[in-house]
C-alpha cells in the first residue's frame, strides 16, 4: 500500500492593522496633496499659467512703420520705401557654422567670404573689423538679394538689420513738392512732412493665436486682423508734363542768368495742379549734398509783385463794378500824374486813345491808372480784400503764405498806391495765389482751391477715395470773365504773347515784367512772367511761368516766360487730348 502525503496549509501571519492603517493614510495624504496641487494650479495660479501657455501659443506683429507709395496722376511712382539691411560685425564671435573644428575665425578670414558680396575691397574690411570685438558696422543699404547671399555664407558673429529706406525714383523733378525723409525717417520738407499723418499707415500689433502646428485660431481673432492697409497715395500731377516743365525751366533760367524760375498748370475747373516745377531744385535721395535753403518751395513761400500779369484781374474787377464798358475806350498820353508822382509806361511812349483789348496788347500803365481811378478807393481795397491778396490761400501744398497788401487807410488817403496796384505794383502774392485768380477768369469767376492731393486709390484700383475741396462763392459775372478773356486772347493775336500761338488753338494770356524790390529799398531787378488761359472756346487750363531775376539785357515776359510755356502748352494739348478749336 502506497502512503498518501497530506499537505497541510502553513498559517498566514495577519497584518497588523496598525500597518494597513498606516498605508492607507499614506495614500490619503498622497491623494490630499495631489488635489491640493491641482487646486493649486487651477484656481491660484491658473492666470499666470495661461497667460504662459497665451505667450507659446499667440505670435504678435509690431508695426514696421511702412509709409504710403506715392504715386502720380496716371500711376507713377514719386516715392517708396524700399527694404534695406546693414551689415554689422562682431569679431569676438567669428565663427563657420557647420565647421567640424568650431575654431574662431579671423577678420581677415570673414573679410576674405565677405568682400565679393558686399563691393567692398579685402583690404578695407580687415582695416574695419581688426582690433574691435563687436559692434562695427560694416556697410548700409545692403539688398535684400545681397543679404541673403550674406546669410548663406553661415558666419557666426555677423548680423543684418533690416530697415526701410524712403526712394525717390524721379530724382530733382519732384523736390520742391514732394520733400523727403532724414536717416531717421522723420520728414523734413515737402508733402512728406505736410502730410504726415497721411503717409502713414494703418498699422498696428496684431495679435494672432496659433495652435501646435501653427494654424491660425479661429477664436478671439480682431476683425480685419489679415486685412492690410495697401491703399497708395495720388497726386493730381503728371509727371510727363513736370519734366517738360523742369526741363525748359532750367533751360531758360541758364540762358538769361536767371536765380530762379517756376511754371505752374492748373486746372481751372477743379483746382488740380497738373504740374509744380521750379528751379534750382535738390535730389531728395542725396538731400545731405545741398544747401536747406533749397528745400523750400517759392511759389508757395516767395511774394512777388505781379506786375502787369494783374491787368486782367483789374479789368474784371472794373467791369463787375460797371466802370467801364466792353466796347469802351480810355485815353493813354503816356504819362500820368498821381499825388506827385509821374508814372509812364514799360517803353515811355503814348498810345492815345485805345480800347480795353488794346490795353492789355501794349501793357498800358497809365491806361490802367485812368481806368482804376473811375472806381472809389474803398470799393477797390475791399475787393482786393476779398480776393484774398493778404490772406492765406486754402490749399494742401505745404508752407504756403498769404500775400502783403497796404492798410485800408492808408490805401485810401494816399492815392498812389490805389493807381500803382491798377498795374500790378505797390502789393504782392505768391505764384500760386496768381493761378488761382487767373483761374477765376477761365472757370467763369469761380475761386477754386488749387490742390496737388487727389486722394487714396487700393493698388487693384478697385477703389478711388479722393478728397474734397469746396468752390467759393461767384466772385465775377461769366459775362465778365468772358469779356476779359477775348481781350487776353488778342494778346496772343496781336500783342506780346504772340510767340505762344499754337495753330488751330484758341489761347488768351498776359506777359509781364514788374520791377522788384529789395527789402524795401527800392526797384532794382525785375521778375518775368506770363499767364495763359486755354482752350479760350472752353477754358480749363491755366498755365503760369515766372523766371527771376534775369541777369541780361532785353529780358521781358515776351523774350523770357512766353518760350517756356510755348513749350509747356504743345506739351499739354498732346497728353490731355485737347481737340483743336472749331474757328
Amino acid at each position: 500500500m502506497h502512503k498518501r502525503k497530506i499537505l497541510r496549509a502553513i498559517p498566514l501571519n495577519p497584518v497588523p492593522a496598525i500597518r494597513l492603517k498606516f498605508v492607507f493614510a499614506i495614500l490619503c495624504l498622497g491623494l490630499s496633496g495631489l488635489m491640493g496641487r491641482i487646486a493649486w494650479l487651477q484656481i491660484l495660479q491658473a492666470p499666470d499659467l495661461e497667460a504662459r501657455a497665451r505667450s507659446f501659443q499667440t505670435e504678435k506683429k509690431s508695426p514696421l512703420g511702412t509709409r504710403r507709395v506715392l504715386i502720380d496722376r496716371r500711376g507713377r511712382l514719386l516715392a517708396l520705401d524700399e527694404e534695406k539691411f546693414t551689415l554689422w560685425a562682431h569679431p569676438k564671435y567669428f565663427h563657420f557654422l557647420g565647421d567640424p573644428s568650431d575654431k574662431r575665425r579671423t577678420p581677415k578670414e570673414v573679410a576674405q567670404r565677405l568682400s565679393g558680396l558686399i563691393n567692398v575691397s579685402h583690404e578695407d574690411l580687415i582695416s574695419l573689423m581688426e582690433g574691435k570685438s563687436s559692434g562695427v558696422r560694416v556697410k548700409e543699404g545692403l539688398s535684400p538679394e545681397i543679404a541673403r547671399l550674406v546669410e548663406r555664407l553661415q558666419i557666426s558673429g555677423v548680423d543684418l538689420e533690416r530697415y526701410l529706406q524712403r526712394v525717390y525714383p524721379q530724382g530733382d523733378a519732384f523736390a520742391n513738392v514732394i520733400g523727403f525723409l532724414d536717416r531717421d525717417r522723420i520728414p523734413q520738407a515737402g508733402l512728406e512732412q505736410s502730410l504726415n499723418k497721411q503717409f502713414l499707415r494703418k498699422e498696428k500689433v496684431q495679435t494672432l493665436r496659433r495652435g501646435g502646428d501653427g494654424t491660425p485660431l479661429p477664436d478671439k481673432l480682431e476683425p480685419g486682423i489679415f486685412d492690410d492697409d495697401d491703399r497708395d497715395l495720388q497726386l493730381t500731377i503728371d509727371t510727363r508734363l513736370q519734366m517738360v516743365a523742369l526741363r525748359e525751366l532750367n533751360n531758360q533760367v541758364e540762358k538769361w542768368d536767371a536765380e530762379k524760375g517756376v511754371a505752374i498748370v492748373m486746372d481751372a475747373n477743379n483746382g488740380e495742379i497738373l504740374t509744380l516745377a521750379s528751379t534750382p531744385s535738390y535730389d531728395p535721395n542725396k538731400y545731405w549734398k545741398y544747401s536747406p535753403k533749397l528745400f523750400r518751395e517759392w511759389s508757395v513761400q516767395d511774394l512777388f509783385e505781379p506786375g502787369s500779369v494783374f491787368k486782367p484781374i483789374n479789368l474784371a474787377v472794373a467791369l463787375e463794378e460797371g466802370v467801364i464798358k466792353p466796347d469802351g475806350t480810355v485815353y493813354d498820353s503816356g504819362v500820368v500824374h498821381v499825388g506827385g508822382w509821374p508814372l509812364k509806361n514799360w517803353n515811355h511812349k503814348a498810345n492815345g486813345l485805345i480800347d480795353y483789348a488794346k490795353v492789355l496788347q501794349v501793357s498800358s500803365n497809365v491806361g490802367m491808372v485812368n481806368i482804376m481811378k473811375e472806381l472809389d478807393s474803398t470799393s477797390y481795397w475791399e475787393w482786393l480784400h476779398r480776393l484774398g491778396i493778404n490772406k492765406t490761400p486754402v490749399t494742401d501744398l505745404p508752407g504756403a503764405i498769404g500775400g502783403q497788401l497796404r492798410g485800408k487807410d492808408i490805401f485810401i488817403e494816399q492815392p498812389i498806391h490805389k493807381a500803382v496796384a491798377s498795374f500790378g505794383q505797390g502789393f504782392s502774392i505768391t505764384p500760386l495765389k496768381l493761378v488761382q485768380l487767373h483761374a477765376l477768369i477761365a472757370n467763369g469767376g469761380k475761386l477754386v482751391t488749387p490742390h496737388i492731393t487727389k486722394g487714396f486709390v487700393e493698388v487693384e484700383g478697385s477703389e478711388n477715395i479722393e478728397k474734397e475741396f469746396v468752390e467759393s462763392n461767384q466772385f465775377f459775372s461769366p459775362e465778365v470773365t468772358q469779356t476779359v478773356l477775348s481781350w487776353m486772347e488778342s494778346v496772343v493775336e496781336r500783342g506780346s504773347g504772340k510767340g505762344v500761338q499754337t495753330e488751330s488753338y484758341r489761347i488768351g494770356g498776359k506777359t509781364g515784367t514788374a520791377d522788384k524790390s529789395e527789402n524795401g529799398k527800392g526797384y532794382t531787378s525785375k521778375i518775368c512772367s506770363f499767364v495763359a488761359i486755354l482752350p479760350v472756346e472752353k477754358p480749363k487750363y491755366v498755365v503760369l511761368v515766372a523766371v527771376d531775376e534775369p541777369k541780361k539785357p532785353y529780358a521781358y515776359g515776351s523774350t523770357v516766360a512766353v518760350p517756356v510755356a510755348k513749350k509747356i502748352i504743345e506739351s499739354l494739348l498732346v497728353l490731355e487730348k485737347i481737340p483743336p478749336s472749331q474757328n
